[in-house]
């Protein structure tokens, strides 16, 4: 069962509680610690967006589009709708010989609330540019423009590019494609569940690819890490948390988030895997869970763990601005050989 991660408070009582189940494992699956239910089955959401990127790389793709490292990352985002991001994603579209219209991802306003407020006041209307997975999409039209398949439905389950993409999720998380649940993401491409200590086994060959075969798959998996440690803001966006995380963790950590409270990190030098799963959903449990499984795995500094504060324990405002409450993480992560 699900065990309580994350409490909120107002004043010293506690008003909520949020629960939900927490995986870390080596990259040879081994669980090294856990929490709650280690094997529920989780849809990885936006978590994918990294291994989604695989097949961009490993057929060729990225090389015959001349794909900068700052592309690569972008493909692995959920960007924030910023000019820093949607030029980027307009740049590959370029290149690839595509426009926006290709994009199947539908249109939303940008996340960053002073770029939106900005376009609100200059009248510009919202499109798929701006859709936080638009550098996904636009990688998935890399691919299939390389594949010479249909660019009108590359977002379709049976499409050549989705097979490409499930064929690498199975291959990472070792679970036979016939045994992967599949629904539908918020963008219009297939979204798997797998159990969630196999989605932190991904996060662990992810940051850690040494001992993985064959070559290629190996090397676009190094450079995919690569793109994302170098180019973080192209992960999320300004003040976001997966792109202060990996500022701070500066190449020691790879980390990407996924709606519905599923957070994933990486430990490069360590080669682990984590998956969090909230088991509400809810976003705001996500962030102080992912800094406290950092901090109880010794893997942040005090200065770092300073640094992250604001995520790790937010603090709750009333109207005025005064500090009325806050999120706390309040669970103690269990060794392997406690858990049942």
């Amino acid at each position: 069962m699900e065990e309580t991660m994350v409490v909120v408070k107002r004043g010293n009582q506690v008003e909520s509680k949020h629960a939900g189940s927490i995986a870390v494992v080596d990259r040879d699956g081994n669980l090294l610690y856990g929490l709650g239910d280690i094997t529920k089955m989780t849809f990885s959401r936006s978590a994918l967006k990294p291994v989604q990127a695989i097949p961009v790389l490993q057929s060729g793709a990225a090389e015959r589009f001349l794909m900068t490292d700052k592309e690569i990352a972008i493909c692995c985002g959920s960007h924030n709708g910023e000019e820093q991001h949607t030029h980027v994603v307009e740049s590959m579209l370029f290149r690839i010989g595509l426009q926006e219209e290709n994009l199947q991802c539908g249109p939303h306003p940008p996340y960053n609330q002073a770029h939106y407020l900005e376009m609100v006041r200059k009248q510009v209307e919202p499109s798929a540019i701006h859709n936080n997975c638009s550098g996904k999409h636009a990688g998935m039209l890399a691919l299939a423009m390389h594949l010479e398949s249909d660019i009108a439905t590359y977002h379709h389950l049976e499409h050549p590019v989705q097979r490409k993409v499930a064929e690498s999720l199975a291959e990472l998380a070792e679970v036979p494609e016939d045994q992967m649940l599949t629904g539908i993401d918020g963008c219009g491409v297939p979204n798997f569940s797998i159990p969630l200590h196999k989605l932190a086994l991904v996060f662990a060959k992810l940051a850690n690819p040494d001992s993985i075969e064959p070559l290629s798959l190996r090397q676009a998996i190094k450079r995919i890490t690569h793109a994302m440690i170098h180019y973080p803001e192209m992960i999320s966006g300004t003040n976001d948390f997966c792109t202060e995380l990996m500022k701070v963790g500066n190449g020691k950590i790879i980390a990407k988030g996924g709606a519905e409270g599923v957070y994933c990190l990486g430990l490069p030098h360590r080669g682990i895997g984590i998956a969090i799963k909230v088991e509400d959903g809810n976003w705001r449990a996500a962030t102080p869970a992912a800094v406290e499984v950092l901090k109880q795995l010794g893997e942040l500094t005090s200065h770092e763990e300073l640094a992250l504060k604001a995520f790790h324990t937010p603090v709750i405002e009333n109207r005025k601005g005064e500090v009325v409450g806050s999120v706390e993480p309040v669970f103690q992560l269990k060794a392997a050989n406690t858990i049942r």
